[in-house]
């Protein structure tokens, strides 16, 4: 005898009437294979088959907000607790189509439910699979210090790799922060390359420090270090040399940061030689002087000590000359400028046996007639500073008698004196005072006639007189001056 197949209906004799229907309120039959494959989509699908809307409602509104807590939690407890809310739907749903009296295989159901359930989980393993893809991206370009690779692979995360893996998509948002702020170091290191602002350089630093400090950006901290450190030198040498010095002052960290002190010991002593040689040449002499003092201090064993010294030695005879020079231009007389505060310049001819060529200063009635071999006017030029003071008498030659028309019964005695100067000698070569404290200038006295001139009714005479000097008794009352 035949029975019907298991799940199948006999068939009904023709001419036999439909069986009634069923009541209404009766739920409709359901596969329990059906409703935990339903219940698998995270939809409620499974309920809606077994005829419950409210489970159904509530399991849509719990997975949306699982969803949520996950992508912006980004936590993997988040992730195990959305797979035990999908592991109870299944299991649920598979228990209550169990219970019902009317359950049995229904492949429509089934394939309905896995149809429903694929469309929705495979998207999501997809995604996951991709964001584990993007971050193997992110991380490899971050070992290797290449922050724009990294910064361009966490570019391709969308909201739906953070629905399906928001824990591994997660990290490389840190590490795009930390490449936008490593960005921002290397901006603010370039313009203290630029304008060498050591007050930027050690902003750059902080912030390469900071982001040193947070686990694997090594390699990214030490690729935008190398590129500031590489574009040492700059094209100004005094730049250069304020931030190698920088770099060598700054304290050791033991970590890749430590690697500029390497440079700035490559670097800066021939920066601070030509900021040194820069300076000469705009006439900064004491800040010239001052880098050339820098690389003997810091590096007294480097090669290039030698061209220092030299440095040291051309500033120094620069600001003194500088001095001398200031000091000369505000003399108005023996009594002012260099004359009253000397200053040395090492730079002058030695004052040995010989003749000397003098800067003359003070009053030049006298020393004006002097042969232009023996003066001159340039400060570089002279060994000796000669200041003279106003001419007064000196000792007495000769007594005369005059008469005039007015004197007639009372001539006129006049006593003739050298002409005596003050005067105050310099070696310039070290600005202390050799030589006569003055000098007495011989001459004619007696002329056979007197002219002077006299106010008022009575003549008192001319008092005594100087004697007429000739060029050649003033250069012999000077000789002793320039000759040594």
């Amino acid at each position: 005898m035949n029975h019907p197949a298991y799940g199948q209906h006999p068939r009904r004799p023709a001419g036999t009437p439909p069986e009634p229907a069923e009541p209404p309120g009766t739920r409709p039959p359901c596969d329990p294979v059906a409703a935990a494959l339903g219940n698998a989509s995270l939809l409620g699908i499974g309920y809606l088959l077994l005829g419950h809307w409210r489970p159904a409602a509530f399991a849509v509104i719990g997975t949306g907000g699982l969803l949520a807590l996950t992508a912006s939690a980004a936590e993997t407890w988040c992730e195990v607790l959305l797979l035990l809310w999908w592991a109870a739907g299944i299991a649920h749903g598979w228990l209550l189509a169990r219970r019902r009296a009317e359950h049995g295989v229904r492949h429509g159901q089934r394939a309905g439910a896995l149809a429903v359930t694929v469309a929705v989980l495979l998207p999501a393993v997809l995604l996951r699979a991709d964001a584990y893809g993007i971050e193997d991206r992110v991380n490899g370009a971050r070992a290797s210090g290449d922050c724009g690779t990294a910064v361009a692979a966490q570019g391709e995360v969308w909201f739906g790799h953070r629905l399906a893996g928001a824990p591994v998509v997660e990290p490389g948002d840190a590490v795009v922060e930390a490449c936008h702020r490593l960005e921002r170091a290397a901006s603010t290191l370039a313009e203290a390359g630029r304008n060498g602002n050591t007050e930027d350089l050690e902003r750059g630093f902080r912030v390469l420090t900071d982001v040193l400090g947070e686990p694997g950006n090594g390699r990214t901290v030490g690729a935008v270090l190398d590129a500031f450190l590489d574009g040492l030198p700059t094209e100004d040498s005094c730049d250069t040399a304020d931030i190698t010095g920088w770099l060598r002052d700054r304290e050791p960290t033991r970590d890749v940061l430590d690697r500029s002190a390497d440079t700035a010991a490559r670097t800066e002593p021939a920066a601070a030689l030509e900021c040194g040689d820069d300076l000469m040449a705009e006439d900064a002499w004491q800040q010239a002087r001052a880098r050339y003092q820098h690389l003997l201090d810091e590096y007294p064993d480097h090669a290039r000590t030698g061209e220092a010294r030299g440095g040291v030695r051309k500033a120094t005879l620069a600001i003194e000359l500088d001095e001398v020079r200031r000091l000369v231009e505000n003399t108005s007389d023996a009594e002012s400028g260099y004359c009253d505060t000397p200053a040395g310049y090492s730079g002058a001819p030695p004052y040995r046996k010989g003749s000397h060529r003098a800067l003359f200063l003070g009053d030049t009635e006298y020393t004006g007639r002097l042969p232009g071999s023996w003066r001159t006017g340039d400060p570089a030029e002279a060994a000796l500073v000669v200041c003279a003071g106003t001419a007064e008498n000196g000792a007495a030659v000769e007594t005369c008698s005059y008469e005039n028309e007015k004197s007639a019964y009372l001539p006129h005695r006049v006593t003739f004196h050298k002409v005596r100067i003050p005067l105050k000698v310099y070696e310039l070569r070290t600005g202390k005072r050799v030589g006569p404290r003055q000098v007495q200038i011989g001459g004619g006295s007696c002329p056979r006639v007197l002219h002077y001139e006299y106010y008022g009714t009575y003549d008192y005479g001319p008092g005594d007189q100087l004697v007429s000097t000739a060029g050649s008794d003033v250069r012999d009352a000077f000789r002793p001056v320039v000759r040594r």
